[in-house]
């Protein structure tokens, strides 16, 4: 008889989760409380100032080409990835044409050679920075990427040249860790390096490629790994959406869960089951299970509740906005973050959809580990827009704001662990692993969940 799992949540974590324990031979039943599936990186739907109607993203999301298990994951779900993915090599380019950038041929090469190239060739640098960055790169690699876990970023980088932290340290800390440089763990940032600059080929792109999606987040993989789940396990794998679970319960064999779905209720006993909301609403739902549990399991579900609660969390922030006719000179830039000037990057989304009429035109600036109000912040940007690209037309389309985009890397910080109780798992970018709060970091936690079962 097969083993019945409950997964609680169908955004990145949970439907990695989903495919994976399907394929393991279960009974899988995802539970998403939305009508969407995505989690924090899934689609929106907005409309571009000229009343056409479009495809957004509650936030621009970028992938690398070390991210190993979200490119197996989304070919075994059927995704053809040069289709799906505009893959760019390792750059940071600025408008001005400085910056780290990697030559075409170079592209081609295996990690580390073309990471190597991309520093020797980085416009406006002296020969002095760029040896200066090559060195540490290789002191990190002798060192097998490890450090103490008090360590930050900026503690790490020190004997580096300004301005190699200014074009590149920084923009990479903020980007994969939405902290600055002297906030952000450097043990998790050299686990992101050691991927990106010396990581095997994972897909048919180096390890170092920046990988931008073509279609929306929830195209991206989730969408695809339920009509996987449809089509491959139609008898044992379903998704149901606007389905909100409200009471976890314990079991003498299993855990039961009590909820919502189209006005009516279902209460129903599972082998097991695996959390993979966010952690804000995971940590309630197992403070609450503890008060109706026995004491051995009342403890646990209090001990992780609490290590949950005490996340920090930090806040990207993605204004969208429109011009007819505007096209970047690449599909990504890196822009000058500074006081009035919060964005770090803009995608120019009509390149990544050439054949999207509706995507042309369309910029997303990113602002991570942002503050202040989405007004402000979207003023601020479209002054930066002209200051930097010299876009004086662009009109505002929609500025999101997830104030709980990621959870704060910061050294030494005890994420809470992938098994509550027994029987009962968590899956998120949070749970403890090597990621930060990254796509790839939920992914893997929702196949190490599946390990666990």
């Amino acid at each position: 008889m097969k083993t019945t799992v409950a997964i609680v949540g169908g955004g990145w974590a949970g439907m990695a989760a989903a495919v994976a324990a399907a394929d393991a031979g279960n009974d899988v039943t995802v539970l998403e409380a939305t009508r969407q599936l995505g989690g924090r990186a899934r689609a929106m739907s907005a409309t571009r100032p000229d009343g056409v109607a479009l495809q957004l993203d509650n936030g621009q999301h970028i992938l690398i080409g070390a991210y190993s298990q979200s490119l197996a994951l989304m070919r075994r779900v059927g995704l053809d990835l040069p289709k799906v993915l505009a893959a760019l090599p390792l750059a940071l380019p600025y408008p001005d044409g400085q910056g780290l950038q990697t030559p075409g041929w170079a592209s081609r090469l295996p990690a580390p050679l073309d990471a190597l190239v991309a520093i020797a060739t980085a416009r406006g640098w002296t020969w002095g920075e760029r040896l200066a960055l090559v060195r540490a790169s290789l002191a990190w690699q002798r060192s097998g990427f490890a450090c103490a876990p008090s360590l930050t970023v900026s503690g790490l980088c020190s004997r580096l040249p300004q301005r190699v932290m200014d074009e590149l340290v920084e923009p990479l800390c903020v980007s994969a860790l939405n902290l600055p440089a002297s906030q952000a763990s450097a043990e998790v940032f050299l686990r992101v390096m050691r991927d990106a600059l010396f990581g095997a080929q994972a897909g048919p792109w180096s390890a170092s490629s920046l990988l931008l999606p073509r279609l929306d987040l929830s195209a991206l993989f989730p969408d695809a790994a339920a009509r996987w789940l449809a089509t491959t396990h139609p008898a044992s794998g379903r998704v149901l959406t606007g389905a909100r679970v409200t009471t976890l319960q314990p079991m003498v064999s299993g855990w039961r869960l009590m909820g919502q779905r189209d006005g009516e209720t279902f209460d129903r006993t599972f082998d097991a089951v695996i959390w993979a909301t966010g952690a804000a609403a995971a940590s309630r739902a197992m403070q609450d299970a503890s008060d109706r549990s026995p004491e051995a399991t009342a403890s646990a579900l209090h001990t992780w509740a609490t290590t949950a609660a005490a996340l920090e969390f930090t806040a990207i922030t993605t204004v969208y906005a429109w011009g007819p006719g505007v096209r970047l000179t690449q599909a990504m830039l890196a822009l000058r973050s500074q006081a009035g000037a919060p964005a770090q990057f803009v995608f120019d989304r009509g390149q990544l959809n050439p054949a999207d009429p509706s995507a042309q035109g369309v910029l997303a600036f990113v602002i991570s580990a942002s503050s202040g109000e989405r007004e402000a912040l979207e003023r601020s940007v479209l002054q930066q827009a002209r200051d930097q690209l010299g876009l004086h037309q662009l009109q505002a389309i929609q500025t999101v704001v997830e104030k709980r985009a990621t959870f704060a890397c910061t050294p030494g910080l005890q994420r809470p662990e992938a098994s509550i109780a027994p029987g009962l798992w968590a899956a998120g970018d949070y749970v403890a692993g090597p990621y930060p709060a990254t796509l790839e970091g939920a992914v893997r936690s929702g196949l190490d969940a599946v390990t666990r079962l």
